[in-house]
């Protein structure tokens, strides 16, 4: 009978390890998702021809293919922020609160210096530096350092914390301070440094530190007690629950977002301008309509299988290292075009954000051809990160590749 005991016993240990095993694969999976998605939206900013001529989200100008290419992508930084949050959850099983809160706190400052220099420069290829932007790597570092702190409080705290960070900070909307502190923490500017420098804030603090320590109050459903049924249920309430809350908040222009919806006289347009929600900083409403169907993803894709899955999950488990190698993979390939279609490639080295370069006016290319192009993209990048995916698998004992 003691026998039986400790194989069953030993069972039920085996079956956990798959569970989590399961979990750990549809985060990666999830994270490769929103990466391949970020792409796109990077490589339309590089090759579209209409991202000179107007806004994709406009919708007296744009067209439904357009609109939809540019808004899904609105999904990225919300789940990389989040997921990040989650993964913390997993490295504080690990580590003790101090030595977590160590781990944070190096690796924003990690991501600070990394968005200041390999990122920056990436979009820009500009070696005077004179564009320096606070986007979303930085907002992840300086995300990581808050939750350094906030890692030692009652977990009940956290959640509430985040919670009101995200759904309260609209409250905030109507503080006018103009300066680079406010800039940084609620609203998004450009600072003129000098003549030929410019330092420009396009990721808030708030609320993006609340997006990842919500996302760190999540993962203990991750917990290995936590019921999987039980998990599903939930990620698909609290999903549902954001859409609707979503729908009735920005439908009847309630709260939630700066500024309200237009009545174009057109269903489609209405629609549109419904959806187009605030992003710089990221309001109530864009958070709902984007965290929301991340939850059901996460409670649908949670024992998902197959080679698609195992395709995403190799960027999903390299997620820096693909961040920062498709930007310069996107912008080597615009340098490219710009010497066979247009004026050469010194057009591609930037000292303004690429869309805001007068001598591109009239460069670029179709959507379908943009799609190609993101194809052609994803394409070098696979062989290359599941490469070093590999490497890491293979040495793990290597401290410095926790970093990359």
């Amino acid at each position: 009978m003691s026998i039986w005991f400790i194989n069953d016993t030993r069972l039920k240990e085996k079956i956990m390890r798959n569970k989590l095993h399961q979990r750990v694969h549809s985060l990666d999976f999830l994270k490769g998702l929103v990466l391949v998605l970020m792409a796109l939206d990077h490589t339309r900013d590089f090759f579209h021809a209409d991202v000179f001529v107007f806004g994709p989200l406009d919708p007296q100008s744009t067209t439904w293919p357009i609109y939809i290419t540019r808004w899904i992508t609105n999904f990225c930084a919300p789940a990389f922020s989040f997921l990040a949050g989650v993964s913390v959850f997993f490295v504080s099983n690990k580590k003790s609160p101090k030595e977590l809160s160590a781990f944070l706190f190096k690796r924003g400052i990690w991501l600070i210096f990394i968005q200041l220099t390999l990122i920056n420069f990436a979009w820009y290829f500009d070696m005077g530096m004179r564009y320096i932007e606070l986007d979303v790597i930085a907002s992840l570092g300086v995300s990581m350092i808050a939750l350094a702190a906030l890692v030692h409080l009652p977990k009940k705290f956290i959640l509430v914390f985040s919670i009101v960070m995200i759904a309260g900070h609209n409250l905030l909307d109507r503080v006018n301070l103009d300066t680079f502190w406010w800039a940084i923490l609620h609203e998004q500017g450009s600072f003129p440094i000098t003549n030929h420098f410019s330092f420009d804030v396009y990721y808030p603090l708030i609320p993006w530190i609340g997006v990842m320590s919500l996302g760190f109050s999540i993962g203990h459903f991750y917990h290995k007690s936590y019921d999987s049924n039980l998990r599903k249920k939930r990620f698909i309430w609290i999903g549902a629950s954001a859409i609707i809350l979503f729908l009735l908040l920005r439908v009847f222009n309630l709260y939630g977002n700066p500024t309200a919806w237009t009545d174009f006289g057109s269903f489609s347009k209405n629609l549109m301008s419904i959806l187009n929600v605030n992003k710089y900083p990221p309001s109530l409403s864009y958070l709902l309509i984007t965290l929301g169907p991340t939850f059901l993803l996460m409670a649908f894709s949670e024992n998902i299988k197959g080679r698609v899955v195992d395709f995403f999950m190799v960027f999903g488990r390299v997620p820096f290292f693909f961040y920062i190698a498709h930007l310069y993979v996107i912008h080597l390939f615009a340098m490219l075009a710009a010497e066979l279609t247009w004026t050469g490639w010194q057009t591609m080295v930037l000292d303004v954000w690429v869309v805001d370069e007068p001598a591109l006016k009239g460069y670029g290319f179709s959507l379908i051809g943009v799609y190609f192009i993101w194809m052609l993209v994803i394409a070098t990048l696979y062989p290359i990160s599941r490469k070093f995916d590999r490497y890491k698998q293979n040495n793990k004992d290597k401290t410095w590749l926790s970093y990359l």
